[in-house]
């Protein structure tokens, strides 16, 4: 197999830096919307063998070095109970959002193993189609921005729900966040045992936070999370996207890898946290709208900002734009493979 995903976020020795995308299975690939032209979003997530076919599909015409499952880290609530729906060109949204005490003690925690078989079906019919040649990761939403979504019952700039939960009734709030947790660490294991070579957990909101309440609403409960789960070396990483303020705090909660956004420089951050953690990042998604051209210049700026040594994983700092031309994609997968061996010799 090709370990070297694995390898550089163990911080082992590899012979050039793994690259992989956030959203790889996605729009931008011709292939994928002849898949999604004959079903919907969520369809294709409870379909074991559609999403297995659209997670391999970015091994095969981009090459990167990692899989991730095809899903939707809403999946979560709803199988503990929220009627999700996914609205074409708007979004998801709950038609029975989280406001209150009640709605928040009406919650149960899933079985993944019952409601949410349909992802591990997923992992497994995925990990028989790539037939060991790269990694799979799973992956879910974090507490705070699952809860995001739940209380807004959409997805939002203000937040203005779920803020006034957090700041009105705070112990309430920290409730919903601690069920969730719970319930994300059972989901996690699951995929795991699935056969997820490693699983990432995705705080997208996070950023909307103030340092302090992205540290008592956020931060706390991924850590609940990452220090709780049983795993057999499989790796964890961390993506709070926007929370820079925070990274030392990030990389000492126990993940193997800590994910950046396109908003720090790679060489900072790495001051930041020093050799603890691996790096997971960080080209600016909107670099693939540029000339191949202009995507190798960038790409040699970030691997000569990290520099020699192991513990770096090539990412985008969030994911791939639908727009985006397949062959840049190409284009950065082949440059990071190109460019990347001069610092690992």
């Amino acid at each position: 197999m090709n370990d070297l995903f694995l390898r550089a976020c163990k911080r082992q020795k590899v012979e050039r830096t793994p690259v992989w995308m956030m959203r790889q299975a996605g729009r931008y690939l011709p292939e994928y919307r002849a898949v999604r032209a004959k079903s919907d979003f969520l369809t294709m997530c409870k379909t074991p063998e559609l999403a297995a076919e659209v997670t391999v599909q970015p091994v095969d015409i981009i090459g990167v070095d990692a899989a991730i499952i095809f899903s939707d880290i809403l999946v979560i609530p709803e199988a503990m109970g929220l009627h999700l729906e996914m609205v074409e060109s708007k979004g998801p949204k709950f038609h029975n959002p989280v406001r209150t005490r009640e709605d928040v003690h009406s919650l149960k925690i899933p079985d993944p193993e019952k409601s949410l078989r349909y992802v591990m079906q997923a992992l497994e019919t995925t990990k028989h189609a790539l037939a060991g040649r790269v990694p799979l990761i799973g992956f879910s939403g974090s507490p705070w921005t699952l809860s995001a979504y739940m209380i807004e019952g959409s997805g939002g700039k203000e937040w203005k729900y779920a803020k006034r939960m957090m700041l009105d009734e705070p112990e309430l709030m920290k409730e919903l966040l601690g069920t969730l947790a719970e319930s994300v660490r059972l989901y996690l294991e699951a995929q795991l045992a699935a056969g997820a070579d490693a699983v990432q957990i995705f705080d997208t909101w996070g950023g909307v936070l103030t340092p302090d309440q992205y540290k008592r609403f956020s931060l706390e409960y991924i850590h609940q999370i990452v220090s709780k789960l049983h795993r057999n070396g499989q790796p964890v990483i961390v993506f709070s996207k926007g929370a820079n303020h925070s990274l030392k705090e990030i990389a000492d909660i126990g993940a193997d890898v800590v994910g950046l956004d396109w908003t720090i420089d790679i060489a900072d951050a790495k001051s930041v946290i020093g050799d603890k953690v691996a790096l997971q990042g960080n080209l600016d998604p909107s670099a693939l709208y540029s000339s191949p051209e202009s995507i190798r210049r960038e790409v040699k700026s970030i691997l000569q900002k990290y520099g020699k040594g192991t513990g770096h994983v090539f990412n985008l700092g969030h994911g791939i734009f639908p727009d985006v031309p397949v062959e840049h994609a190409q284009a950065f997968v082949r440059a990071v493979k190109e460019e990347s061996p001069q610092y690992h010799s």
